[in-house]
């Protein structure tokens, strides 16, 4: 029997984020199962791919190489458990278009330097905190093995948003910005109120990451 507190693991990720998942989101999933797996397999492989993108984008960062090319080997390694999921349970593989999130996020990335980069990495710790959220919210109420899985990924990934956030701070050190903490806090604050609208506001489309179905 695990002895982790998932409640008490999941606490400062739910006080980062601006708001739950709303249960009509929840009710959707666990009569959708096959499309939020499908689609939880490409966001484990476009996280990989964004990594990798930033590790040739930005390579003369050091230790943002190191940290990134971790994050590729730990997505990839996921990407390939959910597949396992799939197969498993008879799914066959199906294309998805991507939903709003990701790209309602990224349109308001600062389009100068060293900014932009810490917009995307600030980006990148709501994704990995939502992604969490869901995770422990889906949990109890999908089947046993799936709701396993599940919270064997709060366990690997419930820190990953702070490792963003420290490392659009070294960034900003980096490039020896002023005020950095302010600067960190302003923008995570800007994009938590971004985040909130796109996972409460009615969403047309159902995915792993969507807002509230209609």
């Amino acid at each position: 029997m695990s002895s982790v507190n998932y409640d008490e693991l999941m606490q400062p990720v739910i006080a980062f984020l601006g708001c739950t998942t709303p249960q009509a989101w929840l009710d959707t999933a666990k009569n959708n199962l096959e499309l939020l797996m499908q689609d939880h397999a490409n966001c484990e492989k476009k996280a990989a791919s964004t990594a990798m993108n930033l590790m040739f984008r930005y390579s003369f960062f050091s230790d943002l190489q190191v940290r990134l090319a971790q994050l590729v080997r730990e997505e990839m390694l996921h990407y390939e458990q959910v597949l396992g999921f799939m197969q498993r349970r008879g799914q066959a593989w199906q294309s998805l278009s991507a939903g709003r999130y990701a790209g309602g996020l990224r349109k308001e990335v600062r389009t100068y330097e060293p900014e932009a980069l810490i917009d995307i990495l600030i980006i990148g710790a709501f994704v990995e905190a939502r992604s969490c959220e869901r995770f422990y919210a889906l949990a109890p109420i999908v089947d046993d093995e799936l709701g396993r899985y599940y919270r064997y990924l709060l366990k690997s990934e419930s820190r990953h948003y702070e490792d963003y956030i420290a490392l659009a701070k070294e960034v900003a050190e980096t490039h020896k910005l002023k005020n950095i903490n302010e600067t960190i806090s302003l923008r995570v604050d800007f994009f938590r109120e971004v985040e909130k609208k796109l996972i409460l506001e009615p969403d047309d489309v159902f995915r792993f990451h969507s807002g509230t179905p209609h």
